[in-house]
């Protein structure tokens, strides 16, 4: 089993910049595929990025390609998510979760879940 706590999130204007953090607890970070989701008020919760066990690939939602970045230090059990040229649109609560396994983009496919941070972007 792994707990998950997300930190970061805040108010931002737009076309600014926030990194998203997730320190898990237990042993066996590295053997979990990490992703970031997101939920919007009234929207369903989306898929942001995923990351390998390794931290070697990582992927993305087609829309914040270039934009977002996803990455992990497994020594510090740690998950990052970079996110620039921040929008308005880019304000939702911003859940880490971890895998073992199924397919990257679905929420379905993770197990354990941060409680989320909030993130909001200005206009």
């Amino acid at each position: 089993q792994v707990q998950l706590v997300e930190s970061g999130g805040g108010l931002v204007q737009a076309g600014g910049s926030l990194r998203l953090s997730c320190a898990a607890s237990g042993r066996t970070f590295s053997s979990y595929r990490m992703g970031w989701f997101r939920q919007a008020p009234g929207k369903e919760r989306e898929f942001v990025a995923a990351i390998t066990r390794s931290g070697g690939t990582s992927y993305y939602a087609d829309s914040l390609k270039g934009r977002f970045t996803i990455s992990r230090d497994n020594a510090k059990n740690t998950v990052y998510l970079q996110m620039n040229s921040l929008k308005p649109e880019d304000t939702a609560v911003y859940y880490c979760a971890a895998s073992t396994g199924g397919s990257y983009g679905y929420a379905d496919s993770y197990r354990y879940w941060g409680q989320g941070t909030q993130v909001t972007v200005s206009a």
